[in-house]
């Protein structure tokens, strides 16, 4: 099994990497047409962010709840990658002068249908029912989920957390793959694909540590 700093520092260096291409590519692109509230790139922006903070939540309890030195690494490093990305799109809003508060129910930009021609990472065509407005995110925890979460210890709250931020990096992609089928903006679209490659090699390694735990 891969070193867990190696997978970790791989999928930071996939996230870095996108940030730095956000940066550099608003001082070398042409000027983009800034979205509108109710675009895919705003509602992205805002669920995402959400999306992105219970992410943090789940890696912060289990730092509490086991003494696994890889299950630490892996969480905070999670902590700190998603809390940083989360600031990023509340950046995007302030920069687009679009309210943090969404117009319409969330999701809702993931009901639309996608762009003409375009695919997510694998190819494929979006979807044009992905989500229902105001259906739960994909991969959120539910309270329930939380709570048995808090109240466990040892390998018992490493098994649920890696069942749960599994789930949640999973349905991340998804969220992912249906901003990249419905956006032309250049900046959401490099930060997608660097949540895409960085969550699907952590949830590989994930995956890889659940089964010893089986």
């Amino acid at each position: 099994m891969a070193n867990t700093r190696t997978v970790v520092a791989a999928a930071l260096a996939i996230v870095l990497v996108g940030v730095g291409a956000f940066s550099i590519g608003r001082l070398t692109t042409p000027v983009e047409a800034t979205p509108s509230s109710t675009s895919a790139a705003a509602g992205f922006a805002r669920d995402m962010q959400v999306h992105h903070d219970q992410g943090v939540e789940l890696a912060f309890l289990i730092r509490d709840r086991t003494d696994d030195e890889q299950l630490r690494t892996l969480s905070y490093d999670i902590a700190i990658a998603q809390a940083n990305q989360s600031g990023q799109m509340l950046g995007w809003l302030n920069i687009w002068n679009l309210p943090q508060a969404a117009p319409e129910p969330s999701m809702t930009w993931m009901s639309r249908p996608p762009l003409s021609g375009a695919t997510d990472h694998h190819g494929n065509p979006g979807a044009s029912d992905a989500h229902q407005p105001g259906a739960p995110m994909p991969g959120l925890a539910t309270r329930e989920q939380l709570d048995s979460l808090r109240a466990a210890s040892g390998v018992e709250a490493e098994k649920i957390f890696l069942e749960l931020m599994i789930a949640h990096h999973k349905g991340a992609v998804e969220m992912a793959d249906a901003v990249l089928t419905r956006t032309d903006v250049s900046d959401v679209r490099t930060f997608a694909t660097a949540v895409i490659a960085a969550q699907e090699s952590e949830i590989r390694y994930m995956e890889e540590l659940l089964a010893e735990r089986e």
